[in-house]
């Protein structure tokens, strides 16, 4: 029902209403069959229940019929009586114990999550210097990185360094171990090895001091319900002028100006009340507001238009310049004139350098995956490298 009812201008685009009604019936009966089979068991042991009791009175009446010279009356009476109230109680304390058996599995669930293992280090007794990480440098020695239940290392022994404000793109195809990098890097996922930020290993931060001094924007734009204020600053860090310049940075504030409430326009679940534009332009204003030396963008502009993709890599190279950088590329475009490209293929690092130079080698992976968008979209690529080359180069030289 809410897919449907959050989704009526599809379905009514490509006229799928029979569809969505069909299987909206073939889930009530699906619903209904085991509904039915529910009561139908209830009831049952209700009709058993009544029964059995109604043996046991007769059991007790036959056995006072045939002693009766041997009992007063008195006491046959409050036999059969108590007897009688019986098959109301039996039937209450059944169904109150089949109650409780189905409460407890609330209980059980809640002891089986507590005794699940913890994600980490929440805390380091040492926490790192405020400024931490100061220059933003990454060094990866020997990383490996395995998920649960899965045969094989997903990440086979990372070795590379990312110096500090240094742009870098992260490529390769689907399964190649991109966003795996992010997990280790954010210690979603226990790693063999050593990720060195700044000279301090990460294993040794606690968790919410790693994550603070780093900031992502992920694919999926996310948006909390509560005021648009609290999901740009939702520990009030900042000014309200610094949020309006945050929003005139990312071409949001005159959309929020015409909002109700504009900074106190409360934003709905996961913000379906906001497109996925503005939800993204919400993600980057955030991570604007942090400031952090490093900036994580997994494939951030995959689910956005051209306009909107080059505003947010606009944005990102003037308030990040000096920031470390590592980009996700969803399209080659983004990430061809980084400092330096990480062409990952089934976990490994098969190439790691100048676009412009990785593209010189007509065999490497970068050249071929360049290659199959197209000669037009090709040709374009290489010139945007070798232009970012060749100015990065002239600076080089002036200095």
């Amino acid at each position: 029902m809410t897919t449907t009812l959050s989704g009526l201008t599809t379905i009514r685009a490509f006229r799928a209403e029979q569809m969505f009604r069909e299987q909206y019936y073939r889930y009530q009966n699906d619903h209904t069959s085991a509904y039915f089979m529910c009561i139908s068991a209830s009831r049952c042991l209700s009709i058993t229940m009544d029964w059995l009791c109604a043996a046991y009175l007769a059991c007790i009446e036959l056995f006072l019929m045939a002693f009766y010279k041997d009992l007063p009356s008195g006491s046959a009476g409050l036999a059969i009586s108590m007897s009688l109230g019986l098959m109301g109680m039996t039937q209450w304390g059944v169904r109150q114990s089949a109650e409780m058996e189905n409460q407890m599995t609330s209980v059980e669930r809640i002891v089986e999550y507590s005794k699940l293992e913890s994600e980490g280090q929440i805390e380091s007794e040492i926490p790192p210097p405020d400024e931490w990480p100061e220059n933003g440098s990454i060094e990866l020695r020997h990383v490996y990185l395995s998920y649960d239940n899965s045969p094989k290392p997903t990440l086979h022994d990372l070795n590379c360094v990312i110096n500090g404000a240094e742009k870098v793109g992260i490529v390769g195809r689907t399964g190649a171990g991109k966003s795996s990098i992010l997990s280790a890097l954010f210690r979603m996922q226990e790693i063999e090895g050593n990720i060195i930020i700044d000279g301090i290993d990460h294993k040794t931060i606690g968790l919410h001091d790693l994550r603070r001094h780093m900031s992502i924007i992920p694919q999926d734009p996310i948006a909390f319900i509560g005021s648009l204020r609290k999901n740009l600053d939702p520990f009030d860090e900042h000014s309200e002028d610094r949020l309006w310049e945050v929003l005139e940075e990312v071409q949001l504030k005159e959309a929020v100006m015409e909002m109700s409430g504009q900074l106190e326009y409360q934003l709905s679940e996961g913000g379906g009340n906001l497109s996925v534009g503005q939800r993204q332009l919400i993600c980057l204003a955030r991570a604007i507001l942090r400031r952090n030396r490093i900036l994580v963008l997994d494939e951030a502009t995959a689910n956005v238009d051209h306009k909107t993709d080059a505003l947010i890599q606009r944005t990102i190279r003037e308030n990040f310049a000096d920031c470390t950088v590592l980009t996700i590329a969803h399209r080659l475009n983004t990430i061809i004139d980084s400092d330096r490209v990480l062409v990952l293929d089934s976990g490994r690092i098969m190439e790691f350098g100048v676009p412009y130079e990785l593209l010189q080698n007509n065999s490497g992976i970068l050249y071929k995956l360049v290659k199959q968008t197209g000669v037009q979209m090709a040709d374009q690529l290489i010139r945007l490298a070798k232009e970012s080359y060749d100015r990065t180069k002239h600076i080089i030289d002036l200095q």
